[in-house]
């Protein structure tokens, strides 16, 4: 059936409905959202996994019905497959699957054979999204595919980290590992940036006999500029929907998630994401960080995320394609309307953007690449036809965002004293 969008016809299928996946508590997602609106819009009934009925997703005009099942990302797989399979009797019909986060894309592709029944979803090697999520395995890929990436260290002890200490450049970065392991042991909360040898042994005597971190080469941003690559490849890791754009601002600042960000055209960044998932054989949604370093004059490949992107909204075609419509429309058989982006296109992030704002005038952080002019905006949070999620955003903020901040502040703190 067609259905009309804002640029053409979308051949979507109307009578498969689309499932918004999460594991873990984070109910301010506005990528969930933003899926709910994307396909709700073409008249694809939504369902959706809620930590409660008062989150943004929960109350958008266009979730036809949410689940409410929290999470903490600590339970065992038998249990959240078993979960999943009830939610898909509930719904009564197959149902496009679309994760949120790592957590849930490394469940749906181990256990592909049970969700199948229920659900509908791009077919990946069994073991490959564990080892995309994980930045050790990510690294290694990188490595054999002649993909540039920052320098690293996996250390297995806190005495190899000594050893290391003594010889590194400061500052570098400190990850957790095992990206889908964050809620159950993190090492650092987030990218953590660490300035020198006493800072670095300071954190490592935390991290047990087993540091479960990654220590990788800082990439100054005074010298380099981020950039974001969102597609959708098919089941013979075809590019059906591809996209280019650059980070303008994070929150927390250059480490966190996009806050404001433009599509911006980079044919030679394009080529380079589409050769890896080729060589890979990756096929699904993918969210990929790199970072160009003017140092060196190539994109380093910071982050793999096999799954839909918060920022996912940012990318759109001609014919009013993004990934999640792209998805939904292969898994159903239908074809993907092909399309150049739309270049110019800026995304913010409305409750994170003013704080980056203010961390970025500081910094002095510019984006070259950066248009001076957006062609248009697309909002996280607020929309018109679909307001109730950002209101409800902005009831549920307030008292996390205020503590986030004074976390921040702490950290800061306590790294200059070690200093």
């Amino acid at each position: 059936m067609l259905v009309a969008s804002r640029h053409t016809s979308i051949a979507a299928d109307r009578s498969v409905p689309g499932l918004i996946m999460k594991i873990g508590d984070y109910p301010l997602h506005h990528g969930g959202v933003g899926a709910i609106r994307s396909l709700g819009r073409l008249g694809i009934p939504m369902y959706a996994i809620t930590e409660d009925r008062w989150t943004p997703a929960a109350v958008s005009r266009y979730l036809r019905g949410g689940f409410i099942w929290p999470t903490t990302g600590r339970e065992r797989p038998e249990e959240l497959v078993e979960g999943l399979l009830g939610i898909g009797r509930s719904i009564g019909r197959p149902a496009v699957l679309l994760p949120t986060d790592e957590e849930a894309a490394v469940l749906v592709a181990e256990h592909a054979e049970q969700l199948s029944e229920s659900f509908l979803f791009p077919p990946v090697e069994r073991e490959l999204p564990r080892r995309l999520a994980s930045k050790q395995g990510l690294h290694e890929l990188c490595v054999e595919h002649g993909v540039p990436s920052p320098d690293a260290l996996f250390p297995s002890s806190y005495e190899e980290i000594e050893e290391f200490a003594a010889r590194a450049r400061f500052p570098l970065v400190a990850k957790n590992r095992e990206a889908f392991e964050r809620r159950r042991r993190p090492a650092v909360h987030g990218t953590t940036r660490i300035g020198g040898p006493r800072e670095l042994l300071a954190l490592a005597r935390g991290w047990g006999p087993l540091p479960g971190v990654i220590l990788q080469e800082y990439l100054p941003r005074e010298q380099a500029e981020d950039w974001i690559v969102h597609a959708y490849f098919d089941a013979e890791s075809t590019p059906l929907a591809l996209f280019t754009g650059v980070k303008v601002r994070s929150w927390p600042p250059h480490a966190g998630m996009t806050a404001n960000a433009y599509v911006v055209d980079n044919p030679e960044l394009a080529d380079m994401a589409a050769q890896f998932i080729k060589q890979i054989g990756f096929s699904g949604i993918i969210d990929l960080d790199w970072r160009f370093d003017r140092r060196d004059g190539r994109y380093k490949l910071l982050d793999f995320n096999p799954r839909m992107g918060a920022q996912f909204r940012l990318f759109e075609n001609e014919a009013g394609v993004d990934v999640v419509r792209a998805q939904h429309l292969d898994l159903t058989g239908r074809k993907v309307p092909e399309g150049e982006q739309l270049a110019g296109r800026r995304f913010v992030v409305e409750n994170i953007d003013l704080p980056a704002l203010a961390a970025y005038r500081r910094s002095g952080y510019t984006t070259p690449h950066a248009p001076a002019r957006a062609s248009g905006t697309e909002l996280a949070w607020a929309a018109r036809d679909d307001m109730k999620p950002f209101f409800t955003m902005l009831a549920r903020f307030v008292k996390p965002g205020v503590r986030h901040l004074w976390q921040l502040w702490r950290s800061r703190r306590a790294a200059a004293l070690v200093d």
